[in-house]
């Protein structure tokens, strides 16, 4: 796929994903997506799909300003090579963007776990996903604390096939132990990102993260996507999942 259409395919990703929890509005050149309901995470603005026109800081403090007004928080999200003119306008704004790379899988590579540890894809009904999503939210803290955390509407996401949940966990004596990590991805048609992969401190460096991205990734080929892409936290992150058959093709930019 040329970068061209691999760029309009994660625009229009970006674009669907989000629609299926929240409403829209339109704030000159930039769309605020606001979650439905109580429960998740909160959603962010992004350019409009098809924009043709540059973003300024006028559009930015506008776009916060109505998130200030409805108490959410200030979120932005964008692809840096289709909207070159919105990073210097974040910027100018006074906010911080962090820049990651966006990566597709080009040629999968699937290993195994580590030894002493299992993979297992959720259903939606497991009695194991509010700690796997604990797990998850303690890896991303460097914690080692893995709390039992409200599961929101990821039963519902699963059963619908919006999201699939891998989870990591500890074997004892072969069967499911402690959970030390997980990871999800959201298919939309042929398109997929992989996001929210973590592990526990004491399991890192194990190959575990990049066993399970190889796992939603296989998933997702099973589902019929043909394009599975991941940002990445930073180049060492990225590097993991280079190992893994992932390639960088554009960087995404993150404010809040």
């Amino acid at each position: 796929m040329r970068i061209t259409d691999l760029l309009a395919t994660l625009e229009a990703y970006y674009d669907t994903v989000p629609r299926a929890f929240a409403t829209t509005e339109e704030i000159g050149p930039l769309t605020l997506f606001v979650r439905r309901g109580e429960g998740g995470h909160p959603y962010y603005a992004r350019p409009r799909l098809g924009l043709d026109a540059e973003v300024t800081v006028h559009d930015v403090l506008a776009t916060l300003a109505r998130q200030d007004e409805i108490g959410v928080p200030r979120k932005l999200e964008w692809v840096d090579e289709t909207t070159p003119t919105l990073l210097p306008a974040a910027r100018e704004a006074g906010l911080d963007v962090e820049v990651c790379p966006i990566l597709v899988l080009d040629e999968p590579v699937a290993p195994e776990p580590p030894h002493g540890y299992a993979l297992e894809l959720m259903p939606p009904d497991s009695r194991h996903l509010g700690e796997v999503v604990g797990a998850v939210d303690a890896g991303f803290a460097g914690s080692e604390e893995v709390a039992q955390a409200p599961v929101g509407n990821w039963p519902d996401a699963i059963e619908r096939g919006l999201t699939a949940y891998v989870g990591a966990f500890e074997l004892e004596d072969g069967e499911l132990g402690r959970p030390v990590g997980g990871g999800s991805h959201s298919p939309r048609g042929e398109t997929t990102e992989l996001m929210g992969i973590a592990v526990l401190p004491s399991a890192r460096r194990r190959g575990l993260g990049a066993a399970i991205a190889a796992e939603l990734a296989t998933d997702a080929g099973d589902r019929g996507v043909t394009t599975c892409f991941l940002s990445a936290q930073d180049d060492a992150v990225a590097r993991v999942y280079e190992r893994v058959g992932f390639r960088r093709v554009a960087t995404a930019c993150i404010v809040g």
